[in-house]
């Protein structure tokens, strides 16, 4: 399969491809020792330059169970997880780490290297005499060497910007690749030329890249395209218009951690950029892209454009039960064992609102069911959460305190009575788990309406019928009913800016849920201090004859310190660095 051929790119590193080659070369830097080689005069092919790409695109992280082993949006308020032994979304989650005792998701080092491939890469590519040839954006043929260096020009935009979500403004390298001895005290660049340097690169190359539908779609349906490029400017230009960045910096009039005023034109900045998407590739547009019928299908099936309409970009995955081993609920063996790594909390499920789109206190026509709080709720809870009663492996779940799956007298356990069920496969009615395809998806057509509803509501002083309409069609894809509410929506002209922000607001949380956003998203709109004031809650599920009680409890109590909105820059890069100014207050 193609997928499988990549991942054979991808499990062997740049060095492990290179020395283990008949030509004996020692393990050396690349630099010293494997250029030629890699980058070969002779190679029409450009097999081992290929290799080189492939590498530098294992650097975009698998998000499943990637930090010490969970999820990391259970370092957010939807979920903890059911590590006892101090895990690291723990250690994020409360707090814990410092410049010197630092924790997973901080990445310095791993993106800096990333970009110094991509440096590598860029220097050294244009003597591979390729005679493949790919067709652009445009439509024009060119040698191979052009797309792949506009891949590798947008794999190190991904890296920057995973830096700067992580510190603000970082030290922009350009081209250059540094070797020992050169002076290396480089200073930060403004959160501003950051983020002016990464959409930059997107504009430049984005015309260079392939487009779907694509005539090499089986060889290249992993690379990156023209259209990734506009959806990750989208993204960008979202962060950097956010409170955190825009409106109401930590510390006002540091220009290394956002801009120096607010202006509200960044809203309609980043409200284009995502409009511009829908109107020339969504429905609308060439149809390319758009919401997928299944909403769980989304993260099991191949990428496709025509069976998968809503995948932008994802990273390849394997073949395999390792997130339903990883994340199942307990309580069952064999080949149905789960170890329920990440658990929701009754904060995420509360979320979810009635199946009309409505709260149940404010007026939603189905009355929340005390006898069964989860009947008649909007359908994305059930694809999110395995709960007290769900159907799995032909068994209802039994979460209630020493039920089958929530047993007691064990140090695991699930402390909010719920387990994940997003990204599996639909396991309902199998007796066991068998091999699932699951991709992490890290650019979908739903994303790219929310972020045009949030931006456009953002700059608008009230919602426009665009924004309502962002919001509906993905309510409706998602099994909303249309009630006496418009989707749980007012009609347009009724809500206020606010009133529709804490909606949109929402609505990423439970569309995203998992998906890496919630945890950047309570940053970025400098919200997390507020969350964190009250706890993470769960369930106390007992049954006493026949009928069943759901007593709320805290699971965790802690609080957010308004230096945590930025990771702590590395101690070692500080102290060797006197241009390398630290994060405030760390």
């Amino acid at each position: 399969m193609i997928r499988n051929k990549f991942l054979a790119l991808l499990g062997a590193g740049l060095l492990m491809t290179i020395t283990s080659c008949s030509d004996g070369y020692e393990p050396k830097p690349v630099e010293f020792v494997s250029l030629d080689f890699v980058f070969s005069r002779t190679d029409s092919l450009g097999t081992n330059a290929v290799k080189f790409l492939s590498n530098i695109y294992a650097g975009l992280q698998n998000g499943h169970n990637r930090v010490g082993g969970d999820y990391l949006d259970a370092a957010s308020d939807d979920a903890v997880s059911i590590n006892i032994s101090d895990p690291d979304v723990y250690k994020l989650q409360v707090g814990r780490y410092t410049a010197i005792s630092r924790t997973s998701n901080m990445d310095w080092g791993v993106y800096y290297q990333g970009i110094r491939k991509v440096n590598i890469l860029l220097d050294n590519i244009d003597v591979v005499p390729f005679m493949q040839t790919y067709v652009n954006a445009k439509g024009e043929s060119h040698p191979l060497n052009v797309s792949m260096k506009a891949e590798a020009r947008f794999l190190r935009a991904c890296f920057y910007f995973e830096l700067v979500k992580r510190y603000g403004g970082v030290p922009l390298m350009g081209d250059d690749i540094h070797v020992l001895g050169d002076d290396m005290e480089l200073p930060r660049n403004t959160f501003e030329d950051c983020i002016r340097y990464i959409v930059d690169e997107l504009d430049a190359i984005k015309d260079d890249l392939r487009t779907n539908p694509m005539p090499d779609f089986d060889q290249y349906s992993h690379a990156a395209t023209r259209e990734v490029c506009m959806a990750m400017k989208a993204r960008v230009l979202l962060y950097a218009a956010s409170p955190l960045f825009n409106e109401r910096p930590i510390e006002p009039g540091n220009e290394l951690i956002g801009y120096a005023s607010y202006d509200r034109n960044r809203w309609k900045e980043a409200a284009k950029a995502a409009k511009e998407f829908i109107d020339e590739y969504g429905p609308e547009g060439k149809a390319v892209y758009g919401l997928n019928n299944d909403f769980r299908d989304v993260f099991l099936n191949f990428y496709n454009v025509t069976a998968n309409p809503e995948v932008i970009f994802y990273r390849p995955g394997s073949e395999n039960t390792s997130i339903e081993n990883n994340n199942g609920p307990l309580g069952f063996s064999g080949n149905s064992l789960g170890k329920g790594r990440t658990l929701p909390t009754q904060n995420l499920v509360d979320a979810f609102p009635m199946k009309d789109g409505m709260f149940a206190d404010q007026g939603s026509e189905y009355d929340k069911n005390e006898e069964d709080p989860y009947l008649n709720r909007d359908p994305r809870l059930d694809y999110t959460v395995l709960h007290h009663g769900s159907l799995w492996l032909r068994n209802k779940l039994d979460t209630s305190k020493g039920g089958a799956n929530n047993p007691s007298g064990v140090a695991e356990y699930t402390k909010t009575s719920y387990y994940m069920c997003k990204f599996m496969g639909k396991f309902e009615t199998e007796q066991d788990y068998s091999n699932k395809l699951h991709l992490w998806i890290m650019y979908r057509y739903a994303e790219i309406l929310l972020n045009y509803a949030e931006a456009e509501n953002e700059s608008l002083d009230t919602p426009s019928s665009d924004v309502y309409d962002a919001i509906i069609a993905l309510r409706k894809r998602a099994g909303i009913e249309a009630g006496k509410n418009n989707y749980g929506l007012k009609e347009v002209g009724e809500m206020t800016q606010d009133q529709m922000r804490e909606l949109i607001h929402n609505e990423r949380r439970i569309e995203l849920a998992f998906e890496e956003h919630r945890y950047w998203d309570i940053r970025r709109w400098r919200s997390a201090e507020n969350i964190f004031r009250n706890p993470l809650k769960g369930l106390e599920i007992k049954t006493t004859g026949g009928k069943t009680s759901f007593i709320g409890i805290d699971v965790l109590q802690t609080t957010f310190d308004v230096n945590r909105y930025f990771y702590p820059i590395p101690y070692s890069e500080v102290v060797k660095n006197d241009n390398m100014i630290q994060n405030p207050n760390w």
